[in-house]
């Protein structure tokens, strides 16, 4: 990184950000209190209050939301007339999967190899340690020029919708010129990135049923009709040969025209087994950025370890479908219920019960905040221009603020590259990554007051 006063701070803080992070990383803060206790969330939650107050952060407040959960908010005075920029991140984490998958254990920050092996290293705690360090680098320059806004969810990952109720009822809380969230990440370590799109999501949970109760397989199979078989090609009719999604009246033809992806580069970040195809038309970028994509979440039938010779009577799956930029969340749930009532098959009962939805996202990279950004992130990675990508996944705040805050700028920024394996067992964070966003974002909340 070229010298620079505000890099060189924060290449000087990157050893205490370290231990920082290993200290919000042992909460094991998932917010599913039927699979981790509530005082682990309440526990994160109170170690990122206590950073805003040290920063010298007022009206500091540990927000009850509405799904049960805890977000953290603080308040940061700039200079008298200066602009406010919100900054966001989460420190609820996902589950850590199987913790024997884990080369060191989930919840201890580790390195190896020249990364930082941790649950939520990058997804989001690393982001609440980024915003940190920006702000510490501009104190130690000069100040802070802008007021500053932050906001720490506690149940993003879990998608129950806490901090949307939670500001949509409170309205003038997270007011802003502009939004900074810190969820999102680079195309590829090195390359600098702001992610301009977001998929929705909708979550829908089927249910089939054809008979009373199980029945033998040799007295009645053939002319039973099996609710497992039935759900099968319910599950089926929502995928072309190709294996591209097809959601009856869904348009799944949409075109991405920003960063390209290669097939080769997907396969490695994706890790597809040797000989397996690429499921779907178009680029890949098309395929996950610009298109819906179905996902079967899970099936309840029986397990094959002490199965019995029987016909089902009833079977049931959770389905995700990812929601491309322009369309409606609620109407592309009401057509791929549409789709599984009219596809299930021998007049078998179905059911469809919508469980969890979000809105897509498309930023607007025009305003001057998208400007403002390119600069800093041209000092902090020397010889690399700004890339605009889409994401497939969803982070419906973003919509909730982008309808309450309609001339707020938004822009998403973060440590989840493909290296740092977010959701998966050995999740991990990029150091130098987080020195240089930490770097990049104060640069930008300079420029910005600038401006």
């Amino acid at each position: 990184m070229s010298s620079n006063p505000v890099a060189e701070t924060v290449a000087s803080l990157l050893p205490g950000a370290k231990a920082e992070l290993a200290e919000l990383v042992a909460f094991k803060s998932v917010a599913d209190f039927a699979q981790f206790p509530r005082s682990e969330s309440e526990g994160a939650a109170k170690w990122v209050a206590d950073a805003l107050r040290a920063e010298g952060f007022v009206d500091v407040a540990l927000l009850d939301t509405p799904d049960g959960t805890q977000s953290v908010y603080g308040f940061l005075p700039g200079p008298e007339g200066a602009k406010t920029v919100l900054l966001y991140a989460h420190y609820d984490v996902q589950p850590p999967l199987d913790e024997a998958g884990w080369t060191t254990p989930p919840f201890e920050l580790t390195e190896r190899d020249g990364r930082w092996y941790g649950r939520g290293s990058a997804d989001c705690k690393g982001g609440v340690i980024m915003h940190l360090l920006a702000l510490r680098a501009l104190k130690a320059n000069g100040g802070v020029p802008v007021n500053v806004k932050v906001i720490v969810e506690g149940s993003e990952e879990q998608g129950t919708g806490g901090l949307e109720r939670y500001a949509e009822q409170h309205p003038e809380l997270l007011r802003a010129d502009t939004i900074v969230i810190g969820d999102a990440g680079n195309f590829r370590v090195g390359l600098p990135t702001v992610t301009t799109t977001l998929r929705g999501m909708t979550l829908v949970r089927v249910q089939v049923d054809t008979l009373a109760g199980n029945l033998h397989s040799g007295q009645f199979g053939g002319a039973a009709p099996d609710a497992l078989g039935a759900l099968i090609r319910v599950l089926d009719s929502l995928r072309a040969e190709d294996g591209s999604t097809t959601v009856d009246g869904l348009d799944s033809a949409a075109r991405w025209d920003g960063l390209e992806y290669t097939e080769e580069q997907f396969r490695k970040d994706a890790r597809v087994l040797d000989g397996v195809g690429l499921i779907g038309g178009g680029s890949v970028a098309d395929r996950i950025w610009a298109r819906p994509a179905v996902t079967v979440l899970g099936i309840d039938c029986p397990p094959v370890v002490g199965a019995t010779p029987s016909v089902q009577a009833g079977a049931r799956a959770l389905i995700s479908l990812r929601v491309p930029p322009g369309v409606d969340a609620a109407e592309a749930t009401k057509l791929l219920q549409a789709h599984i009532e009219a596809r299930t098959p021998w007049g078998a009962r179905v059911t469809t019960e919508q469980i969890g939805q979000g809105q897509p996202f498309r930023a607007d990279t025009s305003s001057p905040a998208y400007q403002a950004m390119a600069d800093a992130m041209a000092v902090a990675y020397p010889g690399e221009s700004m890339s605009y990508a889409g994401q497939g996944g969803s982070i419906p705040l973003c919509n909730t603020l982008a309808g309450l805050y309609p001339r707020a700028e938004i822009l998403l920024i973060g440590l989840s590259e493909p290296e740092a394996q977010i959701h998966a067992v050995n999740e991990s964070v990029s150091p130098e990554e987080l020195e240089r966003l930490s770097v990049a974002e104060a640069l930008f909340l300079s420029n910005y007051a600038a401006g």
